[in-house]
């Protein structure tokens, strides 16, 4: 009888860690470059009383089922599902979304890259193109203080307008990296991800080159959240909780009967 008590206790703790993923997810529905993540389960090990194929018989006859009992659920993983969010039209010439596969790399303050879709740009008192937080985009790119028009092609190209000149002036290439597996990547907070074993190594390449995004410049890539099937995902885990704690209310019935034997 202990065993339905632990079962179902696996099964809250499961459909809790559901609800923290959901609740992430709808928590972060307008933060700009957001992806999605997904709760994955696995069932725990089995007790086997009757091992399927075991002999039933002197005649060579064989158990054609047998008898395993499973022992709950697990947390298997939680997926990042990277979709193209949506772009979102800014105006705002430091504000670049990134249209497909890729990502930026920014320099941390530990000298390690980090790797973000938050293309919410803008400059820090040299000039410097950096993050909201004060990052460094890399490649370094310094727009000058006499510039008076900025453009971001698709292919990553920074081309200004100086004073007194009409010739458009290339002072930078922004760059995008990718991965092998973007759902290895670890996240640290702030947009920001790290690269891991799980992921790969980064390969960096311009933008617009086969398997890298193009850039959009006054754009904004939105959350890839989609509220409707985040609420009807929280109902099924709401409802798949409840189902779980009547398991262990069962049980205890079960064991309170027993209890009261004469």
């Amino acid at each position: 009888m202990s065993l339905t008590l632990d079962i179902g206790a696996t099964g809250m703790l499961a459909q809790q860690l559901n609800v923290d993923v959901i609740s992430n997810n709808i928590a972060n529905m307008t933060t700009t470059g957001y992806k999605r993540q997904r709760a994955e389960f696995q069932d725990l090990l089995y007790q086997t009383k009757v091992r399927p194929g075991a002999s039933s018989s002197d005649q060579g006859t064989t158990v054609p089922a047998g008898i395993q009992q499973g022992l709950g659920v697990k947390a298997g993983s939680v997926y990042r599902i990277n979709e193209q969010g949506a772009l979102q039209m800014t105006g705002n010439p430091f504000d670049i979304a990134i249209k497909g596969e890729g990502y930026y790399m920014i320099t941390l303050p530990s000298g390690e890259t980090g790797y973000t879709r938050d293309g919410s740009f803008q400059l820090d008192q040299d000039g410097q193109l950096v993050t909201s937080e004060g990052y460094d985009v890399q490649p370094g790119i310094t727009i000058p203080p006499d510039a008076v028009d900025v453009t971001v092609n698709a292919s990553g190209e920074i081309l200004v307008k100086l004073q007194n000149q009409t010739a458009l002036t290339n002072v930078g290439q922004i760059q995008l990296a990718t991965f092998a597996n973007d759902a290895g990547l670890e996240a640290i907070g702030n947009n920001i991800l790290m690269e891991t074993e799980a992921s790969g190594t980064a390969v960096v390449s311009n933008p617009g080159e086969p398997g890298y995004g193009q850039l959009e410049q006054g754009a904004l890539e939105t959350s890839n959240v989609n509220i409707v099937q985040e609420i009807t995902s929280l109902i099924q885990a709401q409802r798949a909780y409840e189902m779980n704690s009547k398991i262990i209310q069962t049980g205890d019935e079960m064991l309170s009967t027993i209890s009261n034997l004469r």
